[in-house]
C-alpha cells in the first residue's frame, strides 16, 4: 500500500491528530517477544504494547481463535445471548474471587463504570485517589488521574469530588473519608508514575479502613493482571478482595477488550449502564484463548521467575550501582529503573540497538516485556541497557 516509510510518516502527519511521540520507524509484524520494521530489522520488545502483549505476538492459538470465530460470528448486538461472552465472564470470575462481569472495550472505559457503578450503588458522590495515579484519559477517569499535565488542559472534568491523597499511606486515606465518601480507588502498583510499589500491608490496611468506614474499594488491575506481577492479579500478593476491580490489557492479547468486576450485590441493573461493542463474541474468544495461553504455558509462575532473574541480573551486572541509577524496583515482568535524569536518550539509543524500552513518568524507563520473554533475550537486553549506561 505504501512506496516507503518515508510515505507513511508523511500521510501520519497528514491525515492524523499528532498524540503520539514516534520514532520513525514502521512495525510490520512480530513473533513471541520480538516485533520487526518494514526493513525486516528486529527488535526485542519491552514495552510489550504497553503491557498487552503478555503471551506474545501472533499466538498461534490467539491467531486461530480469532479466525474461526470470525467466521462464525465478530459483532451482535448485547440484546441477545452469545456463548464466547457467558463463558469468559465464567472464567474471568473463577480466576479473579470475583462475581459479576461488565464488559466494555478499554481500560478507560472499565474506570468509567467502576466509578458510575459505586456511586450507583452507595448514593455519594467523592472519590478519594492516590498522588500519582493514572486511570484512563476520558474525562471520568481522568478526574481520578492525578498528573496536572494529563488534566489541566480539560479542566474542570466531569467529577469535583475527588480528593487526592498520598500513595502508600493508609491513614491519609482514612482522613480524607466523610459521608459522602463513595470509594476508594487505587492502582496495587503504579504504572505510569514509575513502577512504584507500595509498602506490604499497605492494601489490606486499606482494606480494612474501607470495611470498616463502610466505603467502596476499586483496584484497578489494567496494567497489572493477567499475570504481568507474578500472579493472576496484582491483589493477590496480599490476599486482599476489592468490592470492584477494572481490567483490560493483557487480557486480549492485543484485541481491545475491557472488563469491570464487582463483588455479588454491586452491580447494574437493567438500562442503567451499556456497551455496543463491549464484549462482542470476537473480542471475548480472543480473551478466552488468550487466559488460555497463560494457565497452558504457566506464564504467571514464568512471569515470577523470570521477573526475579531479570531483577537480579541487573544488579549483578552493575546497572544498579551505576551512578545514573536511581533505583531498580519490581514485581515479576513489571520493572522499573528509576534515573537520576530523564530516560529519552535512553530509549532512543536502546533503539539503535535493537530494543524497545518505555520511558515513563520523564526519569524510568519501564520494563513490561511479553510473558514468553526468554531468558537469553534478558540478557540481551541487559547488556544493551549496561552498554548505554556505560
Amino acid at each position: 500500500m505504501f512506496s516507503s516509510p518515508e510515505e507513511v510518516f508523511e500521510k501520519e502527519k497528514k491525515y492524523m491528530m499528532q498524540t503520539y511521540k514516534r520514532p520513525r520507524m514502521v512495525l510490520k509484524e512480530g513473533k513471541g517477544a520480538t516485533v520487526k520494521d518494514s526493513f525486516g530489522k528486529e527488535y526485542i520488545d519491552c514495552v510489550g504494547g504497553i503491557a498487552v502483549n503478555a503471551v506474545g505476538y501472533c499466538h498461534p492459538m490467539v491467531v486461530n481463535a480469532i479466525k474461526e470465530q470470525a467466521g462464525k460470528l465478530m459483532h451482535i448486538s448485547n440484546l441477545y445471548y452469545t456463548e464466547p461472552q457467558v463463558e469468559l465472564a465464567e472464567k474471568l470470575s473463577g480466576i479473579s474471587g470475583m462475581d459479576k462481569v461488565f464488559f466494555c472495550n478499554s481500560g478507560a472505559e472499565s474506570v468509567e463504570a467502576a466509578l458510575k457503578l459505586a456511586s450507583k450503588v452507595t448514593g455519594k458522590h467523592k472519590f478519594i485517589a492516590a498522588e500519582g495515579s493514572f486511570h484512563g484519559r476520558t474525562l471520568g477517569s481522568l478526574s481520578v488521574t492525578f498528573e496536572t499535565k494529563f488534566r489541566s488542559v480539560f479542566e474542570p472534568l466531569l467529577l469535583n469530588g475527588v480528593e487526592f491523597v498520598r500513595y502508600n499511606d493508609a491513614e491519609a486515606i482514612r482522613k480524607a473519608m466523610d459521608d459522602d465518601t463513595a470509594a476508594v480507588i487505587l492502582e496495587p502498583i503504579q504504572g505510569e508514575t514509575g513502577i512504584i510499589i507500595p509498602s506490604e500491608g499497605y492494601l489490606k490496611e486499606v482494606r480494612e479502613i474501607c470495611t470498616e468506614e463502610g466505603v467502596l474499594l476499586i483496584l484497578d488491575e489494567i496494567q497489572t493482571g493477567f499475570g504481568r506481577t507474578g500472579r493472576w492479579f496484582c491483589k493477590e500478593h496480599e490476599d486482599v478482595e476489592p468490592d470492584i476491580m477494572t481490567v483490560a490489557k493483557a487480557m486480549g492479547a492485543g484485541f481491545p477488550i475491557g472488563a469491570m468486576l464487582a463483588k455479588e450485590g454491586i452491580e447494574f441493573e437493567t438500562s442503567e449502564h451499556a456497551s455496543t461493542f463491549g464484549g462482542n463474541p470476537l473480542a471475548c474468544a480472543t480473551a478466552l484463548a488468550a487466559i488460555k495461553v497463560i494457565e497452558d504455558e504457566k506464564l504467571v509462575e514464568r512471569s515470577r521467575e523470570l521477573g526475579a532473574y531479570f531483577m537480579e541480573k541487573l544488579h549483578e551486572d552493575a546497572i544498579g550501582s551505576n551512578p545514573i541509577v536511581k533505583e531498580i524496583r519490581g514485581k515479576g515482568l513489571m520493572i522499573g529503573i528509576e534515573l537520576t535524569k530523564p530516560c529519552g536518550e535512553m530509549v532512543e539509543k536502546a533503539l539503535e540497538r535493537n530494543i524497545l524500552i518505555n520511558c515513563t513518568s520523564d526519569t524510568v524507563v519501564r520494563l513490561v516485556p511479553p510473558l514468553v520473554i526468554s531468558k537469553e533475550q534478558i540478557d540481551k537486553v541487559i547488556s544493551v541497557l549496561y552498554e548505554i549506561l556505560q
